[in-house]
């Protein structure tokens, strides 16, 4: 067994299983009669047109797998994903835009899906393949708003600590494609949404800001999420007013259960963490490790989950090399000017608690996303072991300056302990992968 090595298989193997090659083709099949998607067989001239688009950083991935199984019959597809994430092979229209923050393109990108999804009308099947990222990658502008200041507010959400359910609330009432809108631009028109899950729950209305799905929330919950971190009075004025005219009735809430734009819209969740997390787990029992899969899905502040998961794993003595394992998708409130993701500042934080603990016998621990990407960095995460500690100390690092300047990538770098794996084409948030030793002393 070898710690380092046994936790980046196991987090491999877990981000493959909920790879688009893997559910694609065992979702869409094309036969001599027509082809299935799920449960519903379409034949052949059901339909007058067939149109597809695909969003997020797995947006190329699951439209390579569609385009290969149905590309001569469909009229025209689009596939909007994060910059560097768009793949060979295909001859659909690709646009790359930017991820966490929009930029112009996202607008380009969203004017794109707008036009694509007017063609469809009676008797056609638009099929919506989305995955973690379109909500940034889509930024439509409604009246009165314009690109910088819906940036300023999304820039303010990010450092907040705000969740992605939170974020995505507000993106829908920012928006008129998001929190179900969609569907109002594709009806009635059959309208098939495939999705990868980048969020707790995998509830269809967050995902991507539930872009063709009845909306729960309203402007009222827009505002209130503002307000409870504090970001009223640094929100721009026409964010505002939007929101406030919202609750005031001037402008439309979005679409609701039971609206007629959803009668022929169905929702397919085809890759979740919870996927990635039990393959991750058989491939740790596989290699000969014992199983300890963390009872809840991470969440909150990254650095207070972090000292939350290891003094729960460290609890109770173990008797055999055992594999922890946890998903989920924390929260960094920013405060330094560092560099960093929410799986660095996870790891540093684990990092700073094993050093407190001062035990010979340090575990190794991975904490990385499964898209690949950690924060507005190159890196899908971090890697504490007892190497790591050895390196630090040898350059004299403090781990706690890191940490309260937000740098985390900048300390794991130095150490050599950060895991770049590029851009893995899925997205299902983040695994947590702790590789623990007996301790034979005792």
């Amino acid at each position: 067994m070898n710690g380092a090595r046994d936790a980046i298989s196991v987090f491999t193997e877990g981000y493959m299983a909920v790879h688009p090659s893997v559910f694609i083709p065992l979702f869409i099949e094309k036969d001599n009669s027509g082809f299935r998607i799920g449960e519903s067989h379409y034949n052949n001239g059901d339909f007058r047109r067939i149109y597809v688009a695909a969003a997020g950083k797995a947006a190329s991935a699951m439209a390579l797998e569609v385009e290969r199984i149905l590309a001569e019959l469909v009229s025209d597809a689009l596939v909007i994903t994060k910059d560097d994430h768009s793949l060979p092979g295909s001859t659909w229209k690709v646009l790359e835009a930017s991820h966490p923050v929009p930029d112009y393109r996202s607008v380009e990108a969203a004017d794109a899906l707008i036009a694509l999804a007017s063609k469809a009308g009676e008797g056609d099947l638009f099929i919506l393949l989305l995955s973690g990222g379109a909500s940034a990658l889509i930024s439509d502008l409604p009246d009165g708003i314009s690109l910088e200041d819906l940036q300023t507010t999304f820039s303010l959400l990010l450092g907040s600590g705000a969740g992605i359910e939170e974020l995505n609330t507000v993106r829908k009432h920012l928006s008129l494609l998001k929190g179900g809108q969609l569907a109002g631009v594709v009806y009635p028109a059959k309208l098939e949404c495939i999705l990868l899950s980048d969020v707790p729950g995998d509830d269809p209305a967050v995902i991507a800001s539930g872009m063709a799905h009845a909306d729960p929330t309203t402007f009222a919950d827009a505002i209130a999420i503002i307000q409870n971190y504090g970001l009223y009075h640094k929100t721009p004025a026409s964010i505002l007013k939007r929101l406030n005219d919202g609750i005031a009735g001037l402008i439309a809430e979005t679409p609701k259960p039971g609206d007629r734009i959803f009668k022929n819209v169905s929702h397919h969740v085809l890759a979740s963490n919870g996927i990635a997390l039990t393959t991750a787990a058989n491939k740790a029992r596989e290699i000969g490790y014992d199983i300890v899969i963390y009872p809840q899905l991470l969440s909150g502040e990254a650095k207070e989950m972090a000292r939350k998961f290891l003094t729960e794993a460290y609890s109770k003595s173990i008797n055999k090399p055992t594999c922890y394992l946890a998903g989920g998708e924390t929260t960094v409130t920013l405060k330094g000017k560092g560099k960093g993701g929410r799986n660095q500042e996870f790891a540093l934080s684990a990092f700073i608690w094993l050093e407190e603990q001062n035990t010979e016998h340090w575990p190794v621990l991975l904490a990385a996303g499964t898209d690949g990407t950690d924060g507005p960095t190159d890196a899908a995460g971090a890697m504490v072991s007892t190497d790591i500690l050895q390196v630090s100390k040898a350059k004299a690092l403090d781990p706690g300056y890191f940490l309260e300047n937000n740098d985390a990538y900048n300390f794991f770098d130095a150490c050599g302990g950060l895991l770049k794996t590029g851009a893995t084409q899925t997205n299902v948030t983040d695994l947590v992968i702790m590789i623990r030793m007996p301790d034979t002393s005792q």
